[in-house]
């Protein structure tokens, strides 16, 4: 087994404050303020270990920038799944793909009232003042950026207990929108909207019979996108509780991959049309375009990419992982026709980014930045990051050996001219030193600039924004 993959996915031994990390390089001046991170901070509890890269335990990372120099802090996030663990020393709580060791007694009481995760480690975000760990659960908790430390539970949709929600809400203006799924006899696509000071609002919903694992949905000016994948689950499964949360879904590729297109501003249910079978975790970007709306998003022909997040299966090193394709979707939102595709570039990709904040639901936009899969070596994990042009299909990479690197954070130069005029933030897991290391690369040039050195390892994570106010 790789050093790394025992690195990567084992323990987060200490939680730290340090003042100002060693770096090499010197950073851009007008890089200030804070890069929050979510992921995993331990795979095992007591002497259980948990199965999949989705698992684990929470941890918040911090990084802010001032005047040339990088502070750091990291912490568990405080919820209960945590806090049953480390006092149990054993699994408490059901993830994503593991479940604990339960009696029949417990078995029975599990039916009754199903104990999920409320170990929200997937993403961060900043939803009206309020800093939020996103997970699927249906509960959100809320931290204090400065300590890191929780202080509460947040939800989307204040009048009927949603099951899932998505780790991607989309934020424009003063308006945020996410996507909730309700379990039940009748099952629910819910999209609701936040605005400050207002009750959550729903704006659009579907019946569905057979719920899909939705990760990220689509916005545009108009629109909202709901691409539901043939990967599936009978409700009461995932009610029922009859096995961890994902290995009740499968996969019916007769069905083919539905989409669903939603007036933004009625919420009226405009256009669903059937297209291949296909799997995503993320969309990347939506707009409109001559009276098409076009959709770009990391595809797969299977959902095999979530076995291949097995930990057995990374650690083995003998499988290839599966690399995502941009593709671009077409379709004629209000009238006749169906939808057609085609792929950006031949790079495998995921944990995609661009300059959300100046170009969401744009179609000028040119980059997409990504980690991505060297495939001369045929790793079973990351390790490369990849700047995908997308109107040429070419692609720029960073690599280095025996580093692994994060999704990378595009940041934008505010005096920039160009839309690659910036820095990308990725967190590196340095194989051959045992740590990490908190890289900088220019995004136009994608060479290295600085990197900011931590002395224990991060493990594997998935996602993270960067924050002026902190």
């Amino acid at each position: 087994m790789r050093k790394a993959y025992d690195i990567g996915f084992g323990v987060s031994e200490q939680e730290l404050v340090i003042d100002e990390l060693s770096l090499n390089g010197k950073l851009p001046e007008w890089i200030e303020g804070t890069l929050l991170r979510n992921g995993p901070g331990t795979f095992k509890a007591g002497d259980q270990n948990y199965r999949h890269w989705f698992d684990g335990l929470a941890m918040l990372h911090k990084f802010t920038f001032r005047g040339g120099k990088v502070s750091y802090a990291n912490k568990y996030l405080e919820c209960n799944a945590y806090r049953e663990a480390m006092d149990k020393g054993k699994i408490a709580y059901s993830e994503f793909a593991t479940d604990p060791c339960y009696s029949l007694f417990d078995r029975v009481k599990e039916v009754f009232d199903p104990q999920f995760t409320d170990s929200a480690k997937v993403n961060v975000g900043e939803l009206h003042g309020k800093f939020v760990a996103l997970g699927e659960p249906s509960l959100q908790v809320e931290f204090d950026p400065e300590t890191l430390k929780s202080v509460g539970v947040f939800a989307y949709d204040g009048k009927v207990k949603q099951h899932v929600t998505t780790v991607h809400p989309h934020i424009h203006n003063d308006e945020i929108i996410n996507l909730t799924t309700r379990f039940g006899r009748v099952s629910n696509y819910r999209f609701m909207k936040l605005e400050r000071e207002q009750s959550p609002e729903l704006v659009a919903k579907q019946r569905v019979k057979e719920p899909a694992y939705i990760h990220s949905f689509g916005m545009s000016p108009n629109y909202l996108i709901l691409t539901e994948y043939p990967f599936v689950v009978n409700p009461l499964s995932i009610l029922f509780h009859a096995k961890p949360f994902i290995e009740n879904f499968k996969w019916k590729p007769e069905r083919g991959t539905k989409i669903y297109i939603f007036d933004r501003h009625t919420g009226e249910l405009v256009k669903k049309t059937i297209t291949d079978s296909f799997f995503a975790f993320h969309h990347v970007n939506a707009f409109e375009q001559n009276g098409e709306l076009i959709f770009d998003i990391v595809a797969y022909p299977d959902p095999e990419i979530i076995d291949s997040f097995y930990l057995d299966r990374i650690r083995a090193e003998d499988q290839v992982l599966p690399g995502g394709e941009i593709r671009r979707y077409r379709l004629n939102p209000t009238g006749n026709g169906g939808v057609d595709y085609e792929i950006l570039s031949d790079e495998g990709i995921e944990l995609p980014r661009f300059d959300y904040d100046s170009l969401n639901m744009d179609g000028s936009y040119q980059y997409i930045y990504s980690i991505g899969i060297n495939k001369s070596k045929k790793n079973s994990f990351y390790d490369q990051i990849v700047k995908t042009d997308l109107k040429s299909g070419k692609s720029k990479v960073w690599s280095e050996e025996n580093c692994f690197p994060g999704e990378p954070v595009f940041l934008p130069d505010p005096a920039g001219k160009k839309e690659d005029d910036g820095v990308n933030l990725s967190v590196v897991l340095d194989e051959a030193n045992g740590n990490s290391f908190l890289l900088v690369l220019d995004s136009s040039s994608f060479t290295e600039i600085a990197r900011a050195t931590i002395p224990q390892p991060v493990l594997f994570g998935y996602h993270g924004n960067f924050y002026n106010n902190i």
